[in-house]
């Protein structure tokens, strides 16, 4: 199993506000690095996108622990089994987000991808706190 952890940023909102908006899989694209996806797809509960010179990613919800903790899993339309945790801390109205990915990722295929999703989700964090402050 492959984890790889984003950064940790610090968000001024609540973890209740944060929570509401990634139950809606339609804001996730927000988060995304635009210029660097394509083919965006959701229906509320789950997307789906290709990433430039790579796979198509599909997520869905997957449960989780309001407002702390949303779960998002791969769909079938990903290249490989896959769970994204995105934790929120919440501590005096200031939230600490961060995403854990974990994966079934053979070694060959992880030498590739590890730095790209180290990055895309440091990207996400990044987005997290710009949109939300």
């Amino acid at each position: 199993m492959t984890t790889i952890e984003s950064k940790q940023v610090e968000i001024g909102k609540g973890a209740q506000e944060l929570y509401a908006f990634l139950q809606d899989m339609n804001n996730f694209q927000q988060l995304l690095p635009q210029d660097r996806i394509s083919e965006w797809k959701s229906d509320g509960r789950s997307c789906s996108f290709k990433v430039q010179g790579a796979a198509t990613i599909g997520l869905e919800l997957a449960g989780g622990e309001a407002p702390h903790l949303v779960i998002l899993k791969a769909t079938d339309r990903s290249p490989f089994p896959f769970t994204l945790n995105v934790h929120l801390k919440e501590n005096n109205g200031v939230t600490t987000a961060w995403q854990q990915f974990e994966g079934d990722i053979n070694p060959f295929i992880k030498m590739m991808v590890e730095k790209p999703l180290k990055a895309l989700f440091d990207h996400i964090a990044d987005k997290m706190k710009a949109i939300h402050g």
